[in-house]
Order: structure tokens, then sequence, then C-alpha cells
């Protein structure tokens, strides 16, 4: 099992920049992409970005293309989500995510099995 910790969550006015950032250890994940979901009051948990295990293809909700950037430190089992021009509808809790299979980059929800316990962004306008 991989643990996963979040952490740079906050409040921050519209327009600004906040980055997340998302630590793993236990069970080795080598191989695998990682991702970033979201998960707001009153709707359901949705994916926000995407990165392989070497970084070389990233995947965007197209919410956020042009405004966050994933990355990832292998050497330091981390993944980053660096967050810009904020808007008050990415108000949610945020949540790094490992999936079951290695190498593809998933979507789903229900393909990932390691989720941290989130982080809270919010967004005042």
């Amino acid at each position: 099992q991989v643990q996963l910790v979040e952490s740079g969550g906050g409040l921050v006015q519209s327009g600004g920049s906040l980055r997340l950032s998302c630590a793993a250890s236990g069970r080795t994940f080598s191989g695998h992409s990682m991702a970033w979901f979201r998960h707001a009051p009153g709707k359901d948990r949705e994916f926000v970005a995407a990165i392989t295990w070497s970084g070389d293809y990233m995947a965007y909700a197209d919410s956020v293309k042009g405004r966050f950037i994933i990355s990832r430190e292998n050497a330091k089992n981390t993944m980053s989500l660096q967050m810009n021009s904020l808007k008050p509808e990415d108000t949610a809790v945020y949540y790094c995510a490992v999936p079951r299979s290695p190498y593809y980059i998933r979507r789903a929800p229900a393909d990932f099995g390691s989720w941290g316990q989130g982080t809270q962004v919010t967004v005042s306008s």
C-alpha cells in the first residue's frame, strides 16, 4: 500500500496562486502515473491532472488547462500541482492518487487504489 500525504492548500484570492505537494511512502509505485483530483461540495470527485512515471506526458481537465501545471520528482517520491489564475470555482478538497495499474494515464476515480487524505483549497472572489 502506498501512503500519500498532500500539503499546500489554503485560502487565496481569485487570480492568486497555490502550489500543492504530494509525498508518497510505503510500497514502491515505480512505473505508475499519478494524478490530482478534487471534490467540491455537492459535486462528484473530478479529475484535475495526471502525469506519467517518466514525466514526459501530462493530461489536464479542460477546466484547468493553461492554468495548472503538474510535475513530479521520483527521486524524492513527490508530485506537485502549481495552480495559477485561481478562480472561485476551483474551491475544493484536492487529493493525490496512484492508480492500481502502472504506466498509463488514468482519469476515472475507480481506477485508483491509493488516495491521500486531501487538502482544502478555497478561492475567494
